[in-house]
């Protein structure tokens, strides 16, 4: 549950813009384990990682100054398809630091990568395959329109081969 306020903090009162940071530039949100992160074994629970990359995504829609425009559009984003890889366990008390990034796009989805790392060392990855919604109709907004509003002019870079095969395989991929 305090995941679930940190996130709804996080996007009704966005942090602070980065001055200068591109769509394709990483940003980084820092945590700590909280007692109630953790499962049965005293590590994070699996789906609580799922909440803090909640989490760190808007904080880089915030970064980005995107809730405006987005606002203003009256789209949200929404998570079509996700899969996350453990390495290492993290415990409590543990600093942590979540890197979002956007690695690329098609027509229908934006893919981001989150990568969970503490003291130097690999925890955790996710890959998020992202959709834009218009609020009240449910629309889907095409990845390159809301791409477009986020980083005017931004080339979507290839998609990464082991990204590229996962969406395939959840069939997010764009078919055409």
């Amino acid at each position: 549950m305090a995941r679930q306020i940190q996130l709804l903090r996080t996007s009704l009162r966005p942090r602070r813009p980065v001055p200068g940071q591109g769509l394709l530039d990483p940003s980084g949100t820092t945590m700590r384990v909280r007692p109630a992160d953790l499962d049965f074994y005293l590590h994070v629970n699996n789906g609580v990682y799922l909440q803090m990359m909640d989490v760190a995504r808007s904080n880089y829609i915030a970064d980005l100054d995107g809730y405006p425009l987005l606002r203003a559009k009256r789209w949200y984003p929404v998570v079509a398809a996700q899969t996350v890889s453990y390495r290492r366990s993290m415990r409590l008390g543990q600093r942590f630091e979540i890197t979002t990034r956007v690695l690329g796009w098609d027509e229908r989805v934006v893919y981001l990568e989150q990568v969970f790392t503490s003291g130097g060392q690999h925890c955790a990855r996710g890959l998020v395959a992202g959709r834009f919604l218009e609020r009240g109709s449910g629309v889907r907004v095409p990845a390159p329109q809301a791409v477009g509003l986020l980083g005017p002019g931004v080339v979507s870079p290839e998609l990464p081969e082991d990204v590229a095969s996962w969406a395939r395989a959840v069939d997010v991929a764009h078919r055409g």
